[in-house]
């Protein structure tokens, strides 16, 4: 862990499931309890039996950074109570969907680096993958600062501007819930085909799961991967030739899913 963090402190405003996440991440890596600071009006059992935490007893004075994890509904209660640490070198990094850079700067000053972030929910097993950018106040080493944060709950990517954060939101912010969905499709029609539903189930899971590690973890990709499974005239030809289809198959429908989430994502930015 970033040794500024160690000594200075790293505060967090609100630890529900992504907070929480983020921070085992953080102590599995050997980052001690006792520098770390925790916020939350609910705290859960498990914040509770962490030993040595700071919970609920304020911020120190100069923390390195503050992690701001609260809903973004919950930010003009949350936020204002912190305006001291604006304007200085506290970093904020924020994991709240949709809540623009501007207005964090608005609340805390324009002078307080601030790093937007969009992580995903395969963050709590470690399989995340978040997206970052910062304003003009973020320096370099506070970039690598916030990266080593957020890749302890899985891989990270720096975005060249912040428009592009409603993109990645409706790809790999929105985009587990759309391979969810289709885990539950996959089920489905594999019951409709005569499999006992329990085990369709567990057919998909597996599937979806097991291509998805060999997508990441093969050098081809993922178009030379669908090719080496797809024999000529075969029984995945068959499957392709429907869910290829340019006009009714995935590649329009999944086009107008992320198109929908990004619009839905830009209007909630304003």
């Amino acid at each position: 862990m970033h040794d500024t963090i160690t000594t200075r402190g790293l505060a967090v405003l609100g630890c529900g499931k992504m907070g929480s996440a983020m921070l085992a991440g953080w102590l599995q890596r050997g980052l001690a309890p006792s520098s770390v600071w925790v916020t939350d009006p609910h705290p859960s059992d498990w914040l509770l039996s962490i030993d040595g935490l700071n919970l609920n007893v304020g911020f120190p004075e100069s923390p390195a950074v503050v992690l701001v994890a609260v809903k973004p509904q919950m930010m003009a209660d949350a936020l204002p109570g912190l305006t001291a640490l604006g304007g200085r070198d506290t970093v904020f990094l924020s994991v709240a969907a949709g809540v623009p850079i501007a207005r964090y700067a608005d609340m805390l000053g324009e002078n307080t680096p601030i790093i937007r972030s969009m992580p995903n929910t395969p963050a709590a097993v470690g399989k995340g993958i978040t997206a970052l950018v910062g304003n003009d106040r973020v320096n370099e080493e506070a970039m690598r600062m916030a990266e080593d944060l957020l890749s302890a709950v899985g891989q990270t990517v720096r975005l060249e501007h912040e428009s592009q954060m409603d993109a990645v939101t409706g790809v790999s912010g929105s985009g587990p819930a759309y391979v969810f969905h289709m885990i539950e499709a996959l089920a489905a029609a594999g019951a409709a085909e005569g499999l006992p539903t329990d085990l369709a189930m567990q057919l998909a899971k597996a599937t979806v799961a097991g291509a998805g590690a060999l997508a990441e973890a093969a050098t081809e990709t993922p178009a030379q991967l669908r090719v080496n499974v797809t024999s000529p005239n075969g029984t995945t030809a068959a499957g392709l030739e429907v869910l290829m289809d340019e006009a009714a198959g995935l590649p329009p429908l999944i086009r107008a899913t992320v198109k929908a989430a990004a619009d839905r994502s830009r209007e909630l930015g304003q």
